[in-house]
Parts: C-alpha cells; structure tokens; sequence
C-alpha cells in the first residue's frame, strides 16, 4: 500500500482536507468537514474497488449531530446468564439465515436484535431482486456469493414454503453502441455463471417487453434473475430456525463487550448479559459499531438510502419480467436509480434510487426522490404513472468503501465473524453467506475443544400460512369447512381472511402487532393501506393474544393505535 500516493491522489482531487495513514487495522482517513458527501467521496477516493484492505472512516463530521442508535426502552435480564455456543447479532435475512444454517449443527444458538420483529432494516426495505449478477466482476466477494446463492433460491423457496418467482430479468439499453458486441456479451455472462444470456434487437425487445417505449435498441434477458419476498424469505429462514431449536429475543439492543485475550468474554444488552463461545456480526449499518466494540474494527459502512414505490396491482401487465433502463444519460452522483420490477404478489415496483446520508436509520421518503425515479424509469416506459402508487418505503444500505461484502473472521479478535457491508445483492448472497458463517463458527468452537455434531433432527422444511386468495376453489372451500374464519373476508383488498391473520399470530416466531400481521399475510398490503382493515386487525389482534385493545402496536414500542375511550357510560365520567 502506497500511502504518499492515496494522499496525493486525495489532494489532485480537491481533498486537501483530507489524509490517510497505515495502521496495523486498515487505511485511516482523517480531516473534518461540514459536508457528509465530501467526506464519503473522500472515502471512495483513498479505495480500491472490492480491496481487501479496508478504509476506516475516522473523519469529523461538523455538519449536523450523526442520530445515536434507535435502542429499545426496555430493560430487564430475560437472556441474562445465557451461554449459548453462538450468538447472532441482527434480525435481517443474513442473520436468520445464518441461524437456520447453524442448527444443522447441535447447537446452542441465540440470535438478538434491536427491534420489535424480524426484517426491519434493509432486509424488509428493498425490492425482492434474486440478482443474476450483471454488474459484478469476477475476483469480488459479491459475484462470489450471488452466484452460489442465486442457485440456492429454487430449493430454499421449496423447503420454507415461500413464493420466488424465477421470471429473469432483462437490461434495456437506448443506444445502439453495444449491438456489435453481443455475440461477445453472451459468451462472457455464460463464463460468469449467469447462464444463456438472450440478447434482443428492437423488435424482438418490443414484443418481449410491450410496455416499453418505442426506440429501445438492445435488450438482455437475464433468465437467473427472479424475485422473492424480502420480508417474507428473512421471517421464514427464522421460523425455520426458530422450529429447529434457535432462540429469537427481540427488542435487544447489544450495548457493550467484554474482551480478554483477543476474545469476546461477554456481550452486553438492555436484556441482560450473555457469554457466547461464538459471535457473528450481522448488525447491518451497525456492523461497524459491533466491531468496535469487539476490538475488531478494520472496516467502516457508510449509510446509503434509496426509496422505492409500489404499484396498484391494475399496473402489474406493465412488467412481464422486471427490468432496468441504461442509458446514455449520465446520473448525478451514486445514485442509480433502480427498476421497474414484477413482485411476487403482483404489485409493481419502481426503485430504488441511492445517495449517501450519515442517518443510519432514516426511512423518512422525500417527493423529490421518487419523482426522479420516475423521471429516469418514464423513459423506459410511458405507461408509469405517479398516480398509480398505492405507498412508498426507504431503506438504508450498509455501504463499504471498497464496494464490496465483507465475509470473514475476525482479524484481531478470535471469535467473531462479520458479515459486513451487505449491500445489494445481499438479499441473494445471503443463503451462501449464511453457509460461510456457519462452517467459519464451526472452526471457531472446533479451536475451543467443541467437536461439531450434525443435527439429526434438523428439518429444513417449514410450512408456511395458507394464501386462500390464490387456492383453487375446491381446496379453499376445503379449507373452510375445516375452519369458518378463513370464509371471514378481512382485507378486501388483499383478500385475507380473519384465518390467515390468526394463523399469523400463532408462529414459531411469536407476532402481536399490526406491521407483524401485515408482513406475514398481507392485510393492508392493498389499495387502501389499512384503512378498512386496520381496526378488525388490531380487534383480532387482542382478541387472539388476550391483551387490551388500547395496548395492540402498530409496530414497536410506542405506536400503540389507540389512547382510550372516547364515549363510554358512567365509568368514563
């Protein structure tokens, strides 16, 4: 590594605020300014692409106060004294992977996070895409792992009951340029494992995808490409986990670790402490933070948010596979500006786009940031309209400078693994991710004198709740003469029953609040977000778990829906 000549290349372009200095945990940068982009393209600018050699971010950011970690109010000691062979920090789809990956092993495992559920942060936040892995160069962590877990996705939706759609995915191009390149194109994305690559002309493009405009030049039908669920596949690979002997505590936020002897002696939480023999780092935008607190720290993640669009389902012939524009038109700054994408509950998607924020849990959505989606898509298509859009969302992508994922053992402490930096294509590496952490936890309690047994009675499959929308009518029927609540029509929308939201509420991974609900089966998922259904789900709700009305959450601590009565008899005075 050529420190003197990172700097100068920081100083030829325009960081004289800025330098970098070798240490024995990766490249420091330091320098102070009241812009969080100059400090992130200052970052980019001391990188190197898919390095392995990481920029640790210690600048000083004078712009506005960086929000401290959204930690639950709650404490009490339900996990303390706990000694589990691993313990898992995160809720998202790696972390519930990697979990459900563990038990193959007898195990002891425990897997915290901070919120109310699983699938909160970026796992639950982004389009579904089981990348083929167009953009990914071969040598990278990313193409690495998106190919091993693309492959995985037919058997893995098999086995835990959920919805994938390999529909592939097609690239549109409105410039001529690369048409002489194609017998050349195919040949590579064939070496790169992406399959028999389709490449189409105007005409054929226009009669594969008819909703695009006029004057497309060059299509390329990627048929690897598929879609999922986001928050459906991360509930499903915990339930899975949850049915085979793994330990889920929520709202349980890791505050601090005890190290000695370059190993994690004991974590912290508001919930008590906990001795693990093990500890994977699955804490997304705060991977970093865990690090630190493990004396492990040669990485840094910069938040970056994108926000996304859903559809009416009216628009859903819009998309006969899912698709993205590239064009001619340079973008501003990182921002790439998603797709338009078919969804497995046959909704459309526009999104996302991306621009970096020191707000590590920003989900607010902003007008200007969706009308340049739209603005970049409606070239592709003139049939996408604003006013279709039904809800928005935003996520926050945890970001490395170099770029790529971060898949490994600790460097200076023994017994952590991290899974940093899990950006997109995470939601299709994470299967092969999770098989990585699981042997790396294996070496790592094989080092301590715990032999690795596999697990007899380890059952992949899960069975997941009934969608009587989408059964055949004999077999729905059948369903409800077996059980009168799954004829009770809740959501009109979404047509769900008042079964499918009870079923909801009795799974491995315990639910009780509106969002829990909306998630697993899909009540105010339509055109009216809830505002029908939403009271009958919350009545059902107390019902169901036996708890007050006015205490049913829409989310986590301190939604509650309702304050009281607002009439009443004589009690109410």
């Amino acid at each position: 590594m050529n420190v003197k000549k990172i700097n100068r290349r920081l100083q030829k372009n325009g960081f004289a605020a800025f330098s970098v200095h070798e240490t024995e945990d990766g490249l420091v940068l330091t320098g102070k300014s009241d812009n969080w982009d100059e400090i992130v393209n200052a970052g980019f600018c001391a990188a190197k692409k898919y390095g392995r050699t990481h920029v640790i971010n210690d600048c000083v950011f004078t712009g506005d106060a960086i929000p401290p970690i959204r930690a639950p109010k709650l404490v009490d000691k339900a996990i303390d004294g706990m000694k589990p062979d691993v313990l898992v920090i995160g809720g998202g789809v790696v972390g519930a992977a990697t979990a459900r990956e563990l038990m193959r092993q007898k195990l002891d495992v425990l897997v915290v996070e901070k919120e109310y559920d699983l699938a909160i942060g970026a796992s639950g936040r982004n389009d579904g895409c089981v990348h083929p892995g167009i953009d990914l160069l071969p040598g990278c962590e990313k193409h690495y792992y998106n190919v091993r877990g693309n492959r995985m996705f037919d058997q893995l939706a098999k086995d835990l009951d959920i919805e994938f759609d390999r529909c592939g995915q097609t690239v549109v191009f409105d410039s001529k340029k690369l048409l002489p390149l194609a017998p050349l194109i195919k040949l590579y994305f064939k070496c790169m494992g992406l399959g028999n690559v389709r490449v189409m002309t105007e005409k054929k493009l226009k009669a594969f995808e008819p909703a695009l405009r006029d004057g497309m030049k060059l299509g390329l039908f990627f048929p690897t490409g598929g879609v999922v669920c986001p928050y459906n596949l991360t509930i499903a690979l915990g339930e899975n986990a949850a049915q085979n002997g793994a330990k889920f505590s929520f709202d349980t936020v890791v505050t601090g670790m005890e190290t000695q002897g370059g190993k994690i002696t004991a974590v912290h939480t508001n919930r008590g402490t906990v001795y693990p023999r093990a500890v994977v780092n699955a804490a997304g935008v705060f991977t970093e933070d865990v690090a630190k607190m493990a004396g492990d720290r040669f990485f840094s993640i910069h938040p970056r948010k994108g926000t996304n669009t859903i559809l009416d389902h009216k628009t859903v012939s819009m998309v006969r596979t899912s698709y993205s524009l590239i064009s001619e038109l340079k973008e501003e700054g990182h921002s790439k500006g998603g797709g338009i994408i078919r969804t497995v509950d046959q909704n459309v998607l526009v999104g996302p786009d991306a621009f970096e924020t020191y707000k590590k849990e920003d989900f607010t959505t902003e007008a200007k940031n969706v009308a340049a989606v739209f603005q970049k898509q409606g070239r592709a298509t003139e049939r996408l309209r604003q006013s279709d859009a039904i809800t928005y969302f935003s996520g926050v992508r945890a970001a490395t400078f170099e770029e790529d994922f971060i898949v490994e053992k600790g460097r200076k402490c023994a017994n952590i693994v991290h899974a940093a930096g899990i950006q997109s294509p995470g939601l299709t590496a994470a299967p092969a991710i999770a098989v990585a952490l699981a042997k790396m936890c294996g070496e790592i309690l094989t080092a301590q004198g715990k032999k690795a047994e596999k697990n007899p009675d380890f059952d992949p499959h899960r069975q997941g709740i009934p969608r009587l929308a989408k059964l055949p009518d004999a077999e729905r029927a059948a369903y409800i003469e077996k059980n009168p609540a799954y004829g009770e029509i809740v959501c009109r929308c979404e047509e769900i029953s008042r079964g499918e939201i009870v079923d909801a509420l009795h799974r491995p991974i315990p639910c009780v609040t509106v969002d829990g609900v909306k998630k697993r089966c899909r009540p105010g998922m339509g055109r009216c977000q809830g505002g029908f259904c939403g009271p009958q789900v919350a009545k059902i709700i107390s019902e169901e778990c036996n708890i007050p009305l006015e205490a049913v959450r829409k989310a986590g601590e301190g939604s509650e829906l309702l304050f009281g009565k607002t009439k009443g008899g004589a009690e109410n005075g």
